[in-house]
C-alpha cells in the first residue's frame, strides 16, 4: 500500500458513512409512509408482520453497521495522525493533517496556507514521500 492510498482511507470510510447516513435517512422516510391493508383473507404465517416493522429493522442494522464503522474511522483517523506525526517537517505536517485528517480540498488547503496550487501540490509531494506506512497495515478498501 502507498503512503497517499494509506492516508486516503479514512476519506473513503468518511464517504461510506455519509452514504450510509443516506440510506438511513431514505428507510426513515419509507418506513413513515408504510401503510397496512387491511382485507378479510387470511395472511401467510411465513410472511412478515408488518411492512414497517421491516423497514426499522432494516434501519437499526443499518445504525449498528455506521457505528462500527464510526469507530473504525476514529480508530483510523488516530492510527494515520501517529503516522503524520512522525514527518520530520511541520510544514508537511499541516498539508497532511489538513488533507487526510480534516478531510479539507486542496483549494481550501491553499488559501488557509496562502500557498498557490502549484507550490501546494508540490509541497504534497514531498511530504508524501516522508510518510513511513507501517509495515503491519492491512490492505483496507474503503
Amino acid at each position: 500500500m502507498t503512503a497517499k492510498e494509506y492516508l486516503s482511507q479514512s476519506y473513503r470510510l468518511d464517504q461510506r458513512i455519509a452514504s450510509k447516513l443516506e440510506m438511513v435517512e431514505s428507510l426513515n422516510e419509507l418506513a413513515t409512509r408504510c401503510t397496512s391493508t387491511l382485507t378479510g383473507m387470511p395472511r401467510n404465517p411465513s410472511k412478515s408482520t408488518s411492512p414497517m416493522a421491516d423497514a426499522v429493522k432494516k434501519i437499526i442494522d443499518l445504525q449498528d453497521e455506521i457505528n462500527r464503522d464510526l469507530d473504525r474511522l476514529v480508530d483510523l483517523k488516530r492510527e494515520i495522525s501517529l503516522v503524520i506525526r512522525k514527518v520530520d517537517c511541520n510544514e508537511y505536517r499541516i498539508i497532511l493533517e489538513k488533507r487526510y485528517i480534516s478531510n479539507k480540498t486542496w483549494p481550501e488547503i491553499a488559501v488557509e496556507l496562502g500557498y498557490n496550487l502549484r507550490h501546494l501540490y508540490r509541497l504534497h509531494d514531498a511530504a508524501i514521500k516522508k510518510v513511513k506506512v507501517p509495515e503491519d497495515v492491512p490492505e483496507c478498501h474503503y
